[in-house]
């Protein structure tokens, strides 16, 4: 929990002068259905209905607790595309009240300070990038596609860009429907694992399943990357969102995120 704020925060450490932490469904303004069980929720989604002033409340309160810095999101596609965020994006963000977006991707990545960048998730993946040496961060919201796609593998050659190295950037893999829950079609399953080996998966009943998570976590260890992972379903966790959740009980839901900054 953050005092200051009153958010619910996991935090991560990926390395010195590097701030970083997952949200849960805590610690907001936005009433049922983007509440959490304790009571009003920190939506950070603009697009699952809710009120966009509430929203850039939740927002707000997130900058607060990163620090009182502004953070930037994508609109996510579900894409490999990465979105680098520099001097005038910078600007940008702290020049008045934060843009809604920074444009159509699933990745972010900075070498600028004080800019946070967020990941919003409701059961995929929100991987957290950091080479605290180089100066650069990034994030990727990996779901079936962008995980197929690779979007974590080109966040890390964006950030190589910039001058990181995989041997010194961190990880963080947050929380995210697990392997026991994400069923799928088996086709779909062996499409996926064609792609990423790691992903392979059965239910917790026998039926074929993507550990997206786990995949995600390969592709990182074999490009030299040291992962550290938050081991909690989003399904089956209430203090998280989750869209499948939300739409086995027939409702909508909100969105946590993942974020980092250099600070």
């Amino acid at each position: 929990m953050t005092a200051a704020t009153g958010i619910d925060a996991i935090p991560a450490d990926l390395g010195e002068g590097v701030r970083a932490f997952f949200t849960t469904a805590a610690g907001g303004v936005s009433p049922a259905p983007w509440a959490a069980p304790s009571g009003p929720g920190l939506n950070l989604g603009l697009n699952v209905s809710d009120d966009a002033g509430r929203v850039r409340a939740n927002r707000a309160r997130l900058g607060a607790a990163l620090g009182g810095i502004p953070v930037a999101f994508a609109h996510q596609v579900h894409s490999d595309r990465v979105i680098p965020l520099g001097s005038r994006e910078h600007s940008r963000w702290h020049a008045g009240p934060p843009p809604d977006t920074a444009g159509d991707g699933d990745a972010l990545v900075t070498a600028e300070r004080d800019l946070g960048l967020g990941v919003l998730v409701a059961d995929c993946v929100p991987v957290l990038l950091a080479d605290p040496a180089a100066r650069v961060v990034g994030v990727a919201h990996a779901g079936r596609k962008g995980t197929a796609a690779g979007v974590v593998l080109r966040a890390l050659e964006s950030m190589a860009e910039r001058g990181a190295r995989p041997d010194r950037v961190r990880a963080a893999v947050g929380p995210a429907v697990c392997g026991r829950c994400y069923e799928v079609p088996e086709e779909l399953r062996d499409e996926v694992a064609a792609a990423v080996p790691g992903a392979f998966a059965e239910t917790a009943w026998g039926t074929p399943a993507l550990d997206l998570p786990a995949g995600v976590g390969a592709q990182l260890s074999a490009a030299g990357v040291a992962v550290t992972h938050v081991r909690r379903c989003t399904l089956e966790d209430e203090a998280f969102f989750s869209h499948r959740r939300a739409t086995t009980r027939g409702t909508i839901t909100g969105r946590q995120a993942g974020v980092v900054a250099l600070v």
